[in-house]
């Protein structure tokens, strides 16, 4: 029984890594109890459009793995037999845009500025060890599932079917 963990990143990084401040009181950063609700609601797994991909996906006839903890990243979506891996990144979390939406960033800067840079460095970090490893990895935007569902499901799908 084949059984590997792959959690660890790599020891050493292409780029210096950046250190994200703890958010907290004590640390100088502060939230009100609206906002507080606010991001207490927001999913980290089986988002809406987490659910559509792998509903469409199923109809296709491919089963899958979902956040498939036994490789580095927990993909969304695992697809062992094909080394292949989605992931279906918010916007927000992911730095969509980050020109852009960086300058407005207005409270806690610090902390959020920091956050969302070393997300998006992770993800630089698990596609490369995911790479190496021979795994083909797809990333979505949250919207762009939203609004083409079977443009990104179709690129899975050619994938899948040249996959020898």
């Amino acid at each position: 029984m084949e059984f590997l963990v792959y959690w660890n990143m790599p020891k050493k990084y292409s780029e210096e890594r950046i250190i994200v401040p703890r958010f907290n009181e004590e640390s100088g950063f502060y939230t009100t109890p609206e906002r507080s609700k606010i991001m207490g609601k927001i999913r980290g797994k089986n988002t809406k459009p987490e659910l559509a991909f792998r509903k469409a996906l199923y109809q296709a006839g491919y089963r899958y793995r979902i956040d498939y903890k036994k490789l580095i990243g927990k993909p969304d979506i695992a697809l062992k037999k094909y080394k292949t891996v989605i992931f279906i990144d918010g916007e927000y979390w992911h730095g969509h845009n980050w020109k852009e939406r960086k300058p407005k960033v207005k409270t806690n800067r610090e902390f959020w500025i920091a956050k969302i840079e070393r997300n998006m460095q992770r993800d630089r970090e698990v596609n490369i060890e995911l790479e190496r490893l021979g795994y083909r990895v797809f990333r979505f935007w949250e919207n762009e599932v939203k609004k083409e569902l079977q443009q990104c499901l179709q690129k899975v799908i050619e994938h899948l079917e040249n996959y020898k």
